[in-house]
């Protein structure tokens, strides 16, 4: 089965619905370690993903009945979260538009250059400046599209060996991986081990892209969303929660979803 990191929803076992009036959603149920005598907790993630927190000792009756009381207050957020959304408005691919590249904005210039063959895309001084000619919205989003693969491709493979030196179960090598757009997913780890990354993923700052990586590489030796899993998290970036939560905020913006998908 292949193990996955979610961009809006996480789909491993533990996942659970709850009606509240003529409406549902559904939550995640995570079993952390460091959950021995607290309280079960509610968090509703700014992508609008529903995750619960129960200690070890707690029956899934109880943990379905604590979620039932916290329903109406779940689904005010998520409808604020759906507001949010609906203002968030897709590229034009013009000159002026911000472009993200490392967790920065960057201006989007498109420059027309009759004279010059082949389109050109490199960041300079703060723009992204794409040059060319005959350009249009199309040939500009192509030419980006190229240049976010080619430094994704730089990015990741940097990033990767850098982490593998720091993890002991992966300190012989380096895991094939390569990359996919996905719709809802930052990453995957295939049954074979092999990663697969999604290129939108360079606009994010480079802790977003270890986060990543380490929540994949963890499924190399924990195959489900377990609490050892999350205990190698918690050992290997103690501050993953919070990395993952600005992620996770930021998915309609990065992603570039379409709006049937919001």
């Amino acid at each position: 089965m292949t193990t996955s990191i979610a961009a809006n929803q996480d789909k491993a076992p533990g996942e659970y619905g709850v009606r509240y009036g003529d409406r549902e959603f559904r939550y995640h149920l995570c079993h952390l370690p460091s959950q021995k005598k607290a309280s079960i907790r509610v968090h509703v993630h700014p992508n609008g993903q529903v995750q619960v927190d129960a200690p070890e000792s707690a029956g899934l009756s109880e943990i379905k009945a604590a979620v039932q009381r916290r329903a109406r207050w779940v689904l005010k957020h998520l409808d604020e979260i759906e507001e949010r959304n609906r203002y968030v408005r897709p590229p034009q691919w013009i000159s002026g538009e911000s472009i993200r590249y490392l967790g920065r904005r960057y201006v989007l210039k498109v420059i027309e250059a009759p004279e010059q063959r082949k389109t050109s895309c490199k960041l300079i001084r703060g723009q992204l400046r794409v040059q060319g000619r005959n350009l249009n919205p199309a040939r500009t989003q192509k030419a980006v599209g190229q240049w976010y693969r080619e430094r994704a491709l730089d990015v990741f493979q940097r990033r990767l060996e850098q982490m593998v030196d720091t993890l002991p179960w992966t300190t012989d090598r380096v895991p094939a991986w390569r990359m996919q757009e996905m719709q809802t997913q930052w990453g995957s780890c295939s049954p074979d081990g092999s990663l697969i990354l999604n290129p939108h993923l360079i606009k994010a700052p480079t802790r977003a892209i270890d986060y990543v990586l380490l929540h994949e590489l963890c499924h190399l030796v924990e195959h489900n969303h377990s609490p050892k899993f999350y205990g190698l998290l918690d050992r290997y970036l103690p501050e993953w929660r919070s990395v993952k939560e600005k992620l996770d905020g930021e998915a309609e913006l990065l992603l570039q979803r379409p709006k049937d998908h919001l």
